[in-house]
């Protein structure tokens, strides 16, 4: 069986912005929801998103403070949307699904990284319970506005993190013994493998999904670690200023997101791991390409299956 993974030689790469990948396409008509949209590479996708035309829905679980990022924006709409909450999830998408508008384009950007031990919802470990299962229940609540069109995409932002480790199924939930960076990279994979089983269940109706790590930059994903932290990784210098080179400016980190959202060259494919504007080749170690647990269809299934459990809620479940 040929490897999915291939880079398809896209043009683009690295240094690549999300203006550059945009140029020339025309999005009116469009609506994309973009979590996250109001900071860091979810602000990056929406300015771009909205200058290419299209209508964007930042849902925030702090309205006011996305409303003083975006709120100036043309045909950027708010809303109030909290992730580790079920109900707000629900509440959310109702709103959306009853205003009978197609959703062509959903990013799932929104995300914490490395946070102390923090438990939500039913005792939910929080990096697992935001990055991964607030956003399967938000698509699968939104099943019917995403499914009944002309197709769409569901983009999850996913990172070369996951390589640090694969589902923990024996302890998801880090109940004995809790590591934050283990417990962020156990989300990334989770976000990987969503859109693997997403667009296995989805591709009848139109909906393709992708996940992607958009690269090393700093935003304010990075609130929970101290300046020491981030000088002994080499990330920035003692002055706070940028000192690793390989790091992308919040521009060419939104890249790949929008471009998995919106490239032309990914018509027909889907259920891909991408990185530099392009698809991920396989890689057993490194920072780069993806793991094959992170891709592998079986690992997808059976994270569905436990999140349907855990969210009591499934869209491709028989009634």
């Amino acid at each position: 069986m040929a490897n999915p993974q291939t880079p398809i030689g896209s043009g683009f790469g690295a240094r690549t912005t999300a203006t550059e990948v945009l140029h020339g396409q025309d999005l009116n008509g469009k609506l994309a929801i973009v979590t996250g949209g109001h900071s860091g590479l979810g602000l990056e996708t929406t300015r771009a998103l909205a200058a290419a035309g299209a209508r964007v829905i930042v849902p925030a679980r702090q309205p006011d403070t996305a409303l003083a990022a975006v709120g100036d924006l043309p045909g950027v709409e708010i809303e109030a949307l909290d992730l580790t909450d079920l109900a707000s999830v629900s509440a959310f998408a109702a709103r959306v699904v009853a205003s009978r508008r197609h959703v062509d384009i959903l990013i799932n950007s929104a995300g914490i990284m490395a946070c102390p031990e923090t438990r939500v919802g039913p005792g939910w470990e929080a990096q697992f319970a935001t990055n991964h299962l607030g956003h399967y229940a938000l698509v699968n609540r939104l099943w019917p506005a995403l499914s009944g069109g002309a197709g769409a995409r569901v983009v999850a932002v996913s990172s070369g993190a996951h390589g640090i480790t694969g589902i923990r199924w024996d302890d998801v939930q880090f109940t004995h013994g809790y590591d934050r960076w283990h417990a962020y990279g156990q989300s990334k994979t989770a976000n990987a493998l969503f859109a693997v089983h997403l667009d296995a269940l989805g591709r009848d109706a139109g909906v393709r999904a992708f996940s992607l790590h958009p690269g090393s930059i700093l935003t304010p994903l990075q609130r929970h670690l101290a300046k020491a932290e981030k000088v002994a990784a080499g990330w920035i210098d003692e002055n706070g200023d940028l000192a690793d080179p390989s790091f992308k400016t919040p521009q060419q980190g939104a890249a790949t997101q929008v471009w998995a959202a919106t490239s032309p060259q990914l018509a027909g494919l889907g259920g891909l791991y991408c990185e530099d504007c392009d698809v991920a080749p396989l890689s057993q170690d490194g920072f780069t390409g993806v793991r094959p647990y992170a891709v592998d269809p079986e690992e997808a299934a059976r994270l569905w299956a436990l999140s349907a459990d855990l969210t009591g809620v499934d869209a491709f479940r028989p009634a």
